[in-house]
């Protein structure tokens, strides 16, 4: 499973013109899944998103988690994460898994955040949309789960 995390002071998600999903402060995590993922890449990538320690505690040091800062995650599926751009000019996306794995998997991702109290948003699986985010920082981070 890989996740590019944003921390942002909020974000939407609009699918033809109508907004899906949105939050306040927090994370957006886009989210692909591996063709080999297991629940095991779901549970430690969902532990991994909510208590990294992104954000600024007083003092203006990375100390504080999603979790303890009470934030919101965005969570878009986006198989693109897995392109492989080493060969050619087109990217390929054989390790992305195909919907029949990915859109459990999926799911499986935002109840865990759920169920560690987390106030999830996402966008719809497999539709075209448009993201807005307002990066925070900007802090970007990229995490992995087969390299963990």
């Amino acid at each position: 499973m890989r996740a590019v995390l944003q921390r942002v002071s909020s974000a939407g998600v609009e699918i033809d013109g109508a907004t899906v999903g949105s939050i306040s402060a927090g994370l957006v995590i886009l989210l692909a899944v591996h063709k080999l993922d297991s629940d095991r890449d779901i549970l430690w990538m969902a532990e991994k998103c909510a208590h990294l320690r992104i954000f600024e505690n007083s003092g203006g040091k990375f100390d504080r988690s999603l979790l303890d800062t009470g934030g919101e995650a965005l969570v878009v599926s986006q198989f693109t994460l897995y392109g492989n751009c080493r060969r050619g000019r087109r990217p390929d996306f054989l390790d992305a898994a195909g919907p029949d794995i990915a859109v459990p998997a999926y799911e499986k991702f935002i109840l865990a955040l759920k169920e560690m109290g987390i106030r999830v948003a996402t966008g719809r699986f497999g539709a075209r949309m448009s993201v807005r985010i307002e990066n925070e920082g900007p802090v970007t981070v990229i995490l992995d789960s087969r390299e963990a």
